[in-house]
């Protein structure tokens, strides 16, 4: 008798386990659970959609890359050593104790680009490489990068193939990646094994400087693929990009790093921080460019004629002469240049008592100022280069890496990505650097330049660090910390002659705050302005979509306040955007281009909450109070209700 209960229960045990898998597979494909919605749509559609299932692709940015050691280094002063396999970039522990071994595993010889002779680090993979930057309870929050997107991911049953990491050794150029670690072929394969693993086209998920990486391998490409499959190559294994925190047309900090060091909120003096960033040639790849100003490529230069191989030259419109600033806001950077020059501008640390800014009395400083194309072309890194070590290694990683480019120079606006379907993610309207004061500091070299003024853009205006309203050509609004809008907002260039502008609340609503301009004229070169009120209480997200499609493919441009550059790929909100355009590419039924903003409803637990003033969950029609055990509060109670799970078909 026990043994037929044992086999009765063994069996209904294997019926429930099948049943889960069963569930766990629809749910993975991104559509309904539901056994009655799969029979009606028939078993077309249904071959239909397994056919298009699609893998997430990560670029992660700047810094937002593990780095493991990859030697033997004995550090003489601590009791820490690296070990290959040690986590480099990221290891804070090994950054307080023995900062100088460190830093031979992260600097890189500012000319060739090669490794430390006693250490060298080598980029991590798989999805680890990029969630974390050192995990641990205390550490792991701080450096967290796309940890909070694959747990998304994974709550809405994506499988784990279908989330793939691309990291890069982010210190070096774009063709020091494909020399040294074959990063695009590489890629070129990730893309083409998606395809035959899920049987569809990738989605692309790109941050920051990863942007600039996905760009450059959009036009590698171009040499690899026969002109005639170039398109098809892209159809087939690219179904959408998504650009988040694209500096588009550079960044602005870049100067402020390479003159006076990026810190990274690191426990580095901004002497080391400076000899560390420019020793990458990445660097660069970031610095801020002209609007007006582009260089040929390769593939063009190709079918153009042109023989002159491996240099790129800029080409000016005659609005580069006539505007002030190369389009930006303000010049870029004013810097005094001292009156003495070579050796004695940046003294040694025995000279540095004797040297005293007074002497200068008889030959008064002079204050240059430069634009993004000065700063791009060189012609800054030249002015200074009598009176600054760093400017003649970054002049000649500029020349090398960039204008003699083997593929194209990076620093030349973007044209839109020949993608079927692109999306230009971005904060806005955060207090953000746009210009810079210098001066010699006194100080030994690499301290040997002071900032004096910071130049910020916020709410449509430019303010200086004391607070002085200060004259130039401000945009609508601001950018997201790091990157101006001037940069950012690039991409809606990419827009049509007609679109459809639609603001809405962040948090979910009900649709009646949400404001809609439909066809509204857009002159390419022109920034897009809507006329629509806003609540200083409230922060919006702003979707501008093409009204109409150009040449099949489609463009949108969404615009959220108050999103930081570095934690926009942890924002909810942008999660949830995302999640439901994709949702609403794959399904069959969809028929709308874009999904709808009409309303926005709770879709995970985390989104429901407690109403205090009516003494219950907010959103009752999806929420309930249901209590588990270890809440602590009454919002952490508050979840979705069992008959929530087909809210995704209100976004179809």
């Amino acid at each position: 008798m026990a043994g037929a209960t044992r086999r009765a229960g063994a069996i209904a045990f294997f019926v429930v386990l099948m049943l889960l898998v069963a569930a766990a597979a629809a749910a993975c494909s991104g559509f309904s659970s539901s056994a009655a919605a799969e029979e009606e749509e028939g078993e077309e559609e249904i071959r239909s959609k397994q056919k298009r299932r699609m893998s997430g692709i990560i670029i992660p940015g700047f810094a937002c890359t593990q780095l493991r050691a990859w030697s033997i280094l004995d550090c003489p002063y601590s009791p820490l050593d690296f070990n290959p396999l040690d986590p480099v970039w990221l290891d804070t522990t090994k950054l307080l104790s023995a900062v100088n071994c460190w830093l031979k595993c992260m600097l890189l010889d500012p000319y060739n680009q090669t490794d430390h002779p006693e250490c060298k680090s080598r980029p991590d993979s798989g999805l680890s490489a990029i969630t974390e930057l050192d995990p641990g309870y205390i550490t792991g929050p701080l450096s967290s990068v796309w940890k909070e997107w694959v747990k998304w991911c994974i709550e809405f049953g994506v499988e784990a193939d279908a989330i793939i990491a691309a990291p890069y050794d982010w210190r070096l150029s774009p063709s020091m990646l494909e020399e040294r670690d074959l990063y695009f072929h590489k890629l070129k394969i990730t893309f083409e094994t998606a395809v035959k693993l899920r049987g569809g086209p990738s989605l692309v998920f790109a941050h920051s400087l990863g942007n600039n990486v996905f760009l450059y391998f959009l036009e590698w490409l171009k040499l690899e693929i026969a002109p005639k499959h170039y398109n098809q190559w892209l159809d087939k294994h690219i179904h959408a990009y998504f650009a988040v925190g694209a500096p588009l047309l550079g960044a602005i900090e870049t100067v402020k790093g390479t003159l006076s060091g990026h810190t990274f909120g690191l426990p580095l003096s901004e002497g080391t921080a400076r000899l560390l960033v420019n020793s990458f040639a990445s660097f660069l790849w970031m610095m801020p460019f002209s609007k007006y100003c582009r260089a040929d490529t390769e593939y063009s230069k190709h079918f153009s004629g042109k023989n002159r191989k491996g240099h790129h030259v800029y080409h000016c419109e005659e609005q580069e002469f006539r505007s002030n600033y190369s389009g930006w806001p303000t010049n870029i950077v004013n810097i005094e240049i001292p009156s003495v020059r070579g050796f004695d501008a940046y003294p040694s640390v025995t000279d540095a008592a004797e040297f005293n800014l007074s002497s200068m009395e008889c030959g008064l400083p002079t204050q240059l100022s430069f634009s993004a194309r000065e700063i791009a072309d060189g012609t800054f890194f030249k002015a200074i280069e009598d009176y600054d070590p760093d400017s003649k290694r970054l002049l000649y990683q500029l020349e090398k890496s960039y204008h003699r480019d083997p593929v194209f120079n990076p620093l030349t606006p973007w044209d839109r990505p020949p993608i079927k379907n692109v999306f230009c993610i971005y904060g806005i309207d955060s207090k953000t650097e746009v210009g810079y004061y210098f001066a010699p500091s006194g100080k030994p070299y690499p301290d040997n330049w002071i900032i004096t003024d910071v130049i910020y853009e916020i709410e449509g205006s430019l303010f200086s660090r004391s607070g002085n309203l200060v004259e130039g050509n401000p945009g609508t609004t601001s950018g997201d910390g790091t990157v101006p809008y001037h940069s950012l907002s690039w991409c809606k260039n990419w827009l049509g002659d007609k679109v459809n502008i639609i603001r809405a609340p962040q948090s979910e609503h009900d649709g009646s705050d949400v404001q809609v301009q439909l066809n509204v004229d857009h002159h390419h070169g022109e920034d897009i302005v809507p006329n629509m009120t806003r609540s200083p209480r409230t922060k919006y997200i702003t979707y501008y979509e093409h009204a109409e499609s150009i040449s099949g493919k489609r463009t949108a441009v969404w615009e959220l306040d108050k999103a930081n550059h570095r934690n926009i790929v942890k924002s909810p909100v942008l999660m949830r955007e995302v999640w439901l355009q994709m949702w609403h590419d794959i399904h069959p039924k969809a028929k709308s281009h874009f999904v709808t903003k009409a309303k926005r409803g709770p879709l995970r637990d985390d989104d429901c909450y407690w109403d205090y003033g009516k003494a219950r969950c907010a959103w009752p029609e999806y929420c309930e109070y249901r209590y588990a055990f270890g809440d602590v509060h009454l919002g952490q109670s508050c979840r979705l209700k069992s008959s929530s799970s087909d809210l995704l078909f209100h976004y179809v």
